[in-house]
């Protein structure tokens, strides 16, 4: 597969790091939503909070990487047939907001540690704090961290649902674009056809 994007299907860059990120953001998910099973104190509670710290820190320094690779990767993809425009704003919106949320995070949650006075874990390594320690701030940024977390289920959910409309009911290639080998070979031709003209002889 070619590492830059072509007319009808994004890069395996592109490919490799949108589902890393996926399955990274889950793992976030989960040790959040599991740590909650175990006693306060224990061992595998403060264990699965480390892990979401660096799993959420992890996403945090993908994404920059992600947008060099959108960026050297060439112009993506088109949707073929091509989307509605209120669906093309949406779905820049929703992306914009996705984008926000694995910046904004990870970011906030750095910053709940910091202002906590705790230490900053990262595989082996400790980062440092981004500012002196301040318990009142990081109690309120703690609690927005929770509340931005929360819609973050939505975000997620819509860009699913969205991704999974396209490509059973609406059935372009939207879906197809962003996945790995010979999936979708009929909307690759379809897409392959537009882009060159031969839909329209």
């Amino acid at each position: 597969m070619n590492w830059r994007n072509n007319s009808v299907r994004y890069g395996a860059l592109s490919i490799g790091l949108h589902w890393l990120m996926f399955v990274l953001i889950a793992a976030v998910y989960a040790c959040i939503e599991l740590h909650e099973l175990f006693p306060k104190g224990s061992d595998p509670r403060e264990a699965l909070k480390v892990w979401h710290f660096m799993l959420g820190l992890s996403v945090f320094f993908l994404v920059f990487l992600r947008l060099l690779a959108r960026f050297a990767s060439g112009p993506a993809p088109r949707i073929e047939p091509p989307a509605a425009r209120w669906q093309a704003l949406l779905a820049t919106a929703v992306h914009y907001a996705l984008y926000g949320l694995m910046l904004g995070l990870p970011l906030s949650g750095w910053l709940v540690l910091s202002w906590g006075g705790k230490p900053i874990p990262f595989f082996g390594l400790h980062l440092p704090a981004l500012v002196a320690e301040n318990m009142d701030l990081s109690k309120q940024i703690k609690e927005i961290h929770g509340t931005v977390g929360t819609v973050g289920y939505f975000l997620i959910g819509l860009h699913a649902f969205a991704a999974l409309f396209h490509h059973y009911v609406l059935r372009d290639n939207t879906l197809c674009r962003m996945l790995p080998g010979k999936y979708c070979a009929q909307q690759d031709a379809q897409a392959g056809r537009s882009a060159s003209g031969g839909s329209a002889a």
